[in-house]
């Protein structure tokens, strides 16, 4: 049991961890990659370093980390979840953990998914969240759409309850091993269809499979995503925090840009700041 999990090794997970550490608490780090820092050529706005590159940044961040004795995994977190203790459960790719405190530090989400009909039927069939819409499907023949780790956990979320489960790859090799019940397709999709919900997914050859409701799983689960599976309020994209980047769900907290505001490594910084010390203290009230 840890007492803070934080999600994402960017300025806001790490700066969030680094206070957990120096509170004497024990802290986990999981994170897939370095998000947009790791992709950024030039930063030169930022207090005390010049003209930096961002993945230049993002390893220094990680080193001094590394330094406190912080553990960092590398991951993808594909589920979070309470037990009945309300502590937390975090699931990835490889493993289960269990933490008093969760602090959602992963960045921007993801760009959806540029298929004709998704955007159009988004509450109407299409869904992002297994745990949340499973129910709506019982017996139902359903498809997800994704290759990876984060589809699997879709789609084991759905077998319980489904009828049928087609797992759609949108043209790209499936990453992991999938259940034999599951059906896998791997065409590229041309467009989902339906007017007033999903109807069917149409695919290259111009065959069309008909589904009750169709499930977004492409690449990792995005911070709004991961928010949506416990309950926490999100705004489009973005995690509803308070203030003191608390959301709405006891013992989670969301900091930098997966939350409201300017895209800023200084606010990322900030906001990790506050999100630690906050965890801090849900995490020594629940000792």
């Amino acid at each position: 049991m840890f007492d803070v999990i934080v999600f994402g090794k960017g300025p806001a997970g790490i700066q969030a961890a680094l206070y957990v550490k120096r509170a004497n608490l024990n802290v986990l780090i999981i994170a897939k990659d370095g998000g947009a820092l790791a992709k950024t050529e030039k930063i030169a706005n930022y207090y005390g370093v010049g003209t930096i590159s961002g993945p230049t940044l993002l390893e220094a961040g990680v080193t001094q980390a590394k330094e406190l004795g912080i553990e960092i995994i590398d991951g993808q977190v594909t589920g979070i979840s309470m037990d009945l203790d309300e502590n937390f459960i975090v699931d990835t790719d490889h493993a289960r953990y269990h933490a008093k405190a969760v602090v959602i530090a992963t960045g921007s989400p993801r760009t959806t998914v540029k298929i004709p009909g998704v955007k159009e039927l988004e509450g109407k069939g299409v869904s992002y969240c297994a745990v949340c819409d499973a129910f709506f499907y019982r017996n139902k023949h359903v498809g997800v759409i994704g290759h990876g780790a984060y589809a699997l956990h879709e789609a084991q979320e759905l077998l319980p309850l489904v009828g049928k489960l087609t797992l759609f790859t949108h043209g790209l090799p499936p990453e992991v091993v999938f259940p034999p019940e599951i059906v896998v397709n791997t065409q590229k999709i041309e467009q989902i269809t339906g007017t007033d919900g999903v109807e069917g997914v149409r695919l290259a050859d111009g065959s069309t499979i008909s589904v009750d409701g169709l499930f977004i799983a492409l690449g990792s689960a995005s911070s709004s995503d991961l928010a949506l599976k416990i309950g926490a309020m999100v705004d489009g994209s973005k995690i509803v925090t308070d203030e003191k980047r608390h959301t709405n769900v006891p013992g989670l907290f969301a900091a930098g840009d997966c939350t409201v505001g300017t895209m800023q490594i200084a606010k990322a910084v900030s906001d990790g700041m506050t999100a630690g010390m906050e965890a801090i203290i849900y995490a020594r009230a629940k000792k």
